[in-house]
């Protein structure tokens, strides 16, 4: 889009805005469940187990979906697509109210999640489509809070729901937000198609499925150790990965494939993917490490752990926009290093003064310490990413880019949390009292979250500047075709 005005005109403007709404409102719910697990497991009589699965199964749909976007995108409108997403949302907020039991709610969370794991990339892609490259890095600040505030807020604001209300409330307070959200975004979004009419590869979506979100189920389960079948279905994911990379590297020869693997040929957006994984890892370990401490060790119960972790998610927020504005001005490499350094001392920090003595104020500054950083990452790598990606690969980049962002999460959550627990138990079975060996346990989970910090600084350093990041759509032909 080089011919794309520097400006936003009004429509597109208020395109972005509805998208933006809607998108925060769908991610919200990715964490509202977590906090509200022990709670449906007394009131379902099933066990933890059984309940874990209300969180396991909307993580292996945004799996399974995710990749299935840039298809999506291609060849319906923004407004078809939007209708889809809000829609399946909608509809599966709606079930989850009225859930009389807990195989109702697990078909409401795989619903719920089918239009969540399509609204990210619609995001990305529309703003890729209509935002010109020098001033997509404040836009993709206002994603980046998408992705940092929502999170943060959704275990808060079920806290809240359960300290006072029945579980329902979680979904009835979200019903109203996107049907208005729902109503009001589809008749201001552009109808236009890009006109592909290639049809679905079926051999595509029979080893996407069982590739994706087999992957992402073996690596849930390994936080709680190593088992065959585990082991089984890992191995068998990885077989059909393979396969499925294989097959689209053959079928987008001829712009048939599933998922475009071409937006890999661009170095920027392979640097800056491997950086938004490293990322990830370092984010979502540390937010399922830090409850697991505070209740564990500390025993403060989940309300206040909420709103411990809150001011942090609240300062990624605020300071997004601010770091899109920078970027669009220094590039990534200015942003990008020092935020990895701040993330790099803030998670040694935990490593190293965590005990069961710290007191609270501490924990509030190290967590805004950990947002700070992670707020100088997260807009550089989304723009620095998907900048360089010429038109007709813009859906199937940000649909790259979201699914390996789950898998990185997936990843962090099994490698930090089975970490700490083989490290806890070795102190204990050493001889070590259980709450020193918890306190101790924790320090080598915090310190591989370091450990990808230090390879965030040293990506940082081999992106470009803005120039060059720019630039490079203008350059396609240096990619590999296939």
């Amino acid at each position: 889009m080089t011919n794309a005005p520097e400006r936003l005109s009004k429509q597109n403007f208020t395109t972005i805005a509805v998208l933006i709404v809607s998108s925060f409102v769908v991610i919200l719910n990715e964490t509202i469940m977590n906090v509200a697990l022990p709670v449906l497991m007394n009131e379902f009589n099933v066990t933890a187990d059984a309940i874990q699965w209300l969180s396991t199964i909307f993580m292996l749909t945004m799996a399974v979906v995710i990749p299935m976007t840039g298809f999506l995108l291609q060849r319906m409108s923004i407004h078809k697509v939007f209708i889809l997403a809000m829609g399946l949302f909608t509809v599966g907020t709606i079930l989850a109210a009225a859930a009389p039991g807990l195989t109702v709610l697990l078909v409401a969370r795989v619903i719920q999640a089918s239009g969540t794991a399509i609204m990210m990339p619609l995001l990305m892609t529309t703003i890729l489509h209509l935002v010109p490259p020098a001033r997509r890095g404040v836009l993709m600040g206002n994603v980046s809070i998408v992705i940092s505030v929502a999170p943060a807020i959704g275990p808060t604001l079920s806290g809240l729901i359960l300290q006072y209300l029945s579980w329902r409330f979680m979904f009835i307070v979200i019903v109203p937000i996107a049907v208005v959200a729902l109503l009001v975004g589809s008749p201001r979004l552009p109808r236009d198609v890009e006109g592909v009419s290639t049809p679905l590869s079926v051999p595509s979506l029979i080893l996407a499925i069982p590739g994706f979100g087999g992957l992402v189920y073996a690596l849930s389960g390994l936080s709680a150790g190593v088992t065959p079948l585990n082991l089984g279905i890992l191995i068998g994911a990885v077989l059909c990965l393979l396969a499925f990379v294989f097959l689209q590297l053959n079928l987008q020869k001829e712009d048939k494939a599933l998922l475009d693997l071409r937006p890999l040929g661009y170095k920027s957006f392979s640097l800056s993917l491997v950086l938004m994984m490293f990322s990830m890892i370092a984010l979502f370990g540390v937010i399922i490490l830090l409850p697991m401490f505070f209740t564990n060790v500390l025993g403060i119960e989940t309300l206040t752990t909420g709103l411990i972790m809150l001011p942090g998610g609240l300062l990624m927020g605020i300071l997004a926009p601010m770091v899109g504005k920078l970027y669009d001005k220094v590039g990534a490499r200015p942003l990008i290093v020092p935020g990895a350094l701040v993330l790099l001392a803030s998670l040694l920090g935990y490593a190293m003064i965590l005990d069961a003595d710290t007191p609270i104020w501490l924990l509030v500054v190290l967590h805004l310490v950990m947002s700070l950083g992670l707020a100088f990452i997260f807009t550089p790598a989304f723009t620095t990413a998907l900048n360089p990606l010429p038109h007709h690969l813009h859906s199937h980049g940000s649909a790259l880019l979201s699914t390996l962002q789950q898998l990185a999460g997936a990843m962090g959550t099994a490698l930090l949390v089975g970490v700490v627990a083989s490290a806890t138990a070795a102190k204990i079975a050493a001889g070590t009292d259980e709450l020193t060996a918890m306190v101790e346990g924790f320090q080598p989970g915090f310190l591989i979250g370091a450990a990808c910090s230090v390879g965030i600084v040293v990506i940082g350093f081999l992106l470009g500047g803005r120039k060059q990041a720019v630039a490079a759509e203008a350059e396609p032909s240096k990619v590999p075709s296939h």
